[in-house]
């Protein structure tokens, strides 16, 4: 204390040789509180890394629902323009230009932070087809793989969603656009008889919020893609992506949360995560139109190919480090 008088008496008055350089430390020590840092670093260092934790694992989230937005944007940008004004058909190819511009935002961002790569795109049909898939967290590796096939084939896959999509504000024209829908029947077959592929996942909300690392598939009862599939003599295709539930995560209490949804069909169970795992899609051999097969029959064999290609390219259980390395690992499971 008598020392730290000193000092101050010695920048104040000059009376003893100190340089400018000392009395500024010295102001500069005690505007920062140095000495108590120093009594409590270990205790300053745990809490700012604990913070810093929880905001990367919901920026990103909420950074991903941004970027969203800032798509939606975009095409409001786009539709000013006379040609796009002069179609009401938001699935026209005047839009193509548009969508180049999304996708190829998306697959830069899934390139540089989930080192994103797509297989078995050879297994999609010419014509039309149902696209099943394993419905993570958050399906940000479905909107990277609908960026990339539009880039690579520049085709449009029609998606079928939850009626809750259809309820968030201001994203009416993007999901347009996209070609996202309610999946009613008529719309599906209508889809279908215009030679689109469409895409579903039958566990839907319910496998994105209560599934987890163990990749068990949630399908409940839930038949209808069987169904249409026959219904429209056309083909199913499985796909999954790997890593998916090691990138977005959902809180392991759930017994509150699934019984909140039961009752609302509402998500209000929060997502967190973000972290840059390796994602790789792969889609399988497609499941042929058999018409002496039944919708049972057709459901079974469906789960059987999905859960086929979650044994063959995932570790069970998920590893988020495991996850973080295959970012690294050039030598991929085989096809």
């Amino acid at each position: 204390m008598q020392e730290m008088i000193g000092r101050k008496e010695s920048c104040a008055s000059g009376q003893l040789p100190m340089t400018y350089l000392s009395c500024l430390a010295y102001i500069l020590e005690e505007w920062t509180a140095v000495e108590y840092l120093k009594k409590y670093f270990f205790h300053v260092v745990i809490i700012s890394v604990t913070i810093s934790a929880m905001l990367i694992f919901f920026i990103v989230p909420l950074t991903i629902l941004c970027f969203i937005y800032l798509t939606n944007v975009l095409l409001l940008i786009y539709q000013r323009s006379d040609e796009v004004k002069a179609t009401k058909d938001p699935l026209s190819e005047v839009w193509d230009s548009a969508r180049k511009t999304v996708a190829s935002f998306w697959d830069i961002y899934a390139r540089i932070w989930h080192g994103y790569e797509l297989h078995g795109v050879e297994n999609l049909p010419e014509g039309p087809g149902i696209l099943v898939y394993y419905h993570g967290a958050i399906p940000i590796d479905y909107l990277y793989f609908l960026s990339r096939l539009f880039l690579w084939k520049k085709r449009l896959c029609l998606s079928v969603a939850d009626h809750f999509v259809f309820r968030l504000p201001g994203l009416k024209l993007l999901l347009e656009v996209t070609g996202v829908m309610p999946g009613t029947r008529e719309e599906c077959l209508s889809a279908l008889k215009n030679g689109h592929l469409v895409s579903i996942s039958p566990g839907g909300v319910r496998e994105a919020l209560f599934s987890d690392e163990s990749y068990q598939l949630m399908w409940g009862n839930r038949k209808g893609f069987a169904q249409v599939a026959l219904d429209a003599k056309v083909p199913i295709i499985p796909m999954y992506t790997q890593n998916v539930r090691e990138g977005y995560r959902m809180f392991k209490e759930r017994r509150f949360f699934r019984k909140l949804y039961e009752s609302t069909r509402l998500p209000f169970t929060p997502p967190y995560g973000g972290l840059p795992v390796k994602f790789r899609t792969y889609i399988g051999e497609p499941i042929p139109y058999d018409p002496n097969i039944t919708t049972d029959e057709l459901v079974e064999k469906t789960k059987s190919a999905v859960q086929a290609l979650i044994k063959k390219h995932q570790t069970i259980p998920g590893s988020i480090w495991k996850a973080l390395m295959d970012r690294f690992d050039r030598h991929r499971k085989s096809d």
